[in-house]
């Protein structure tokens, strides 16, 4: 995939599901194509990798509140259709960071930024979103963030 663009190894996955007839696997991909070409459309112009991981990274979310919100009303049925739908975009998400990769970046966001309380958060944060995106979940990432500075506001004063 290194010389492919990742629209191009979604299109040409798109071929390969419907060569196979795997139904789930296609309509998810065909909804990931549509949702980057509906952006480009609106906004007049092609999306780079970034920007599609961001989508990706956007329909994980969905498919992981509304499973979560299925199993709730005990409809499994349907919440094992959105984790399945889970598992196929996450085939094309960068590998999932460690904590201790992840508290290694926060750690030198908050360097880089200068931070020194939750002031700076969105600094920090502005930091981390482009290294950690489509990696790990950005909550999760977020109060990570929120801990590391309340400590430094707890070491200052």
């Amino acid at each position: 995939m290194a010389d492919k663009s990742l629209k191009e190894h979604i299109s040409d996955s798109v071929k390969d599901a419907m060569r196979s007839k795997d139904k789930l696997r296609l309509g998810t991909l065909r909804m990931a194509q549509s949702a980057v070409r509906q952006i480009e459309i609106d906004e007049r112009r092609d999306l780079g990798d970034d920007e599609v991981l961001a989508v990706l990274d956007k329909m994980l979310k969905q498919r992981r509140d509304a499973a979560a919100q299925y199993e709730d009303a005990g409809r499994d049925d349907l919440a094992d259709k959105e984790k399945a739908e889970m598992v196929v975009i996450q085939e094309f998400m960068p590998a999932a960071l460690t904590e201790d990769e992840l508290d290694g970046l926060i750690r030198q966001a908050i360097e880089d930024a200068n931070a020194t309380d939750m002031q700076d958060m969105g600094s920090v944060m502005g930091k981390l979103k482009p290294q950690v995106q489509g990696r790990v979940d950005m909550g999760h990432v977020s109060q990570k963030v929120r801990t590391a500075l309340s400590r430094q506001d707890e070491e200052i004063e």
